[in-house]
């Protein structure tokens, strides 16, 4: 049987918060997590298709990193998701909604 130990994260309500601050992060794998450590390139300095690949490629790895990865790369993958979908997000505010996908309330 597996034990998590749960860690406090600090988290503002004043701000937004990112995916990884709201999960909060166990020590099942024993290695130290960093949420502030910093992987890949400055979302912001990705030209359109670079941001795109980046966005797929981990939209495509996201359910075997979910089930099988270390918590150490499970919060690295969060971070990165944040980073990537908010610089995509900045770039396009007035994005296209299918209207086939919203609820009707």
């Amino acid at each position: 049987m597996n034990e998590f130990v749960q860690r406090d994260i600090s988290v503002t309500t004043e701000t937004e918060v990112s995916p990884e601050q709201r999960m909060p992060a166990w020590d099942t794998d024993h290695t130290p997590v960093d949420l502030d450590d910093s992987a890949g390139i400055d979302p912001a300095e990705l030209g359109d298709d670079d941001l795109m690949r980046e966005m797929q490629s981990l939209h495509r790895t996201r359910l075997d990193t979910l089930r099988h990865a270390a918590d150490s790369a499970l919060a690295t993958h969060l971070r990165r998701t944040a980073e990537l979908e908010t610089e995509y997000l900045t770039r396009h505010p007035g994005r296209e909604v299918d209207p086939d996908r919203l609820r009707g309330d």
